[in-house]
């Protein structure tokens, strides 16, 4: 590779060229030559072309550009490089380099497209699935949602009675009223209650309460057929229910939480 650069200036002719040849790395051209200008030839100035060109070794693909009040640069080009050949990647629409590629543009164009557009549907597809087992792998196993259910056999629980089940590691209260403690609930004013609610929003069906046996003011699990409104009765603190398990006497804010439930047929109850 050669490169010289030399400025034009009032004291040029004054100065001397040396020029160094260096070889390139594929090309053996031997050491590195200095060629000099001897003291008895007649100092040119360089300001023009022809004479740059005069201190320049006699070697091929040599260019030397020069302007007014501008730098001089020599530069020589590399003709030995190989421009690799791109056409096995290239489509055959746009091989020739005097076809006009318009004919095949629509082809083309449809063909990038379909690529997007599967790449695009593969790429929805994978990240739902991989929301999908995030998610799942969030979700409660089957063993915990096995307990998350209960189902109670009604015609175990005869009139008059109220039985207790362990569901979600809580108490759940099934009572099978008597027509005597439907009737009495729901004539019940409410404006005499603490937390108003009537029997109708309580149960599904009028003979069957299911709430949860855990008292709203401090958590303590009442007694049942206790109080004196014949419902719940909490001995902690002296919270009275009715058969609705409403509050009607004592600290507890709240009715007794009734949970969700199905009656799946007459004789089978799903709480859960």
């Amino acid at each position: 590779m050669f490169s010289q650069v030399s400025r034009s200036s009032a004291i040029s002719s004054s100065l001397k060229t040396t020029t160094t040849l260096v070889t390139a790395v594929n090309k053996q051209f031997g050491a590195p030559a200095k060629f000099e200008q001897t003291a008895g030839e007649p100092q040119l100035a360089k300001l023009t072309t022809d004479t740059l060109n005069k201190f320049q070794p006699k070697l091929f693909c040599v260019q030397t550009k020069t302007g007014i009040s501008t730098a001089a640069q020599v530069r020589y080009a590399h003709t030995d490089l190989q421009v690799p050949d791109f056409g096995y990647y290239r489509r055959e629409g746009v091989k020739s380099p005097n076809a006009k590629s318009g004919g095949t543009e629509a082809s083309r164009k449809n063909f990038t497209y379909l690529v997007v557009g599967a790449g695009m549907v593969g790429t929805a597809y994978t990240a739902k699935t991989m929301v999908t087992e995030l998610v799942s792998s969030m979700s409660a196993s089957a063993d915990v949602l096995a307990l998350a259910k209960i189902e109670v056999k009604l015609s175990e629980i005869p009139e008059g009675k109220n039985m207790v089940f362990k569901w979600r590691g809580k108490p759940l209260f099934v009572r099978h009223r008597t027509a005597a403690e439907i009737q009495a609930e729901q004539s019940v004013d409410l404006s005499s209650l603490r937390h108003a609610e009537h029997d109708n929003e309580r149960v599904q069906k009028d003979e069957w309460l299911v709430v949860l046996g855990v008292c709203t003011h401090l958590g303590c699990v009442p007694i049942a057929n206790s109080g004196d409104y014949g419902g719940y009765y909490c001995p902690c603190h002296g919270s009275h229910y009715d058969a609705a398990g409403r509050i009607r006497k004592g600290p507890a804010p709240l009715n007794l939480e009734v949970p969700a439930h199905t009656f799946v047929d007459e004789g089978t109850l799903v709480v859960g």
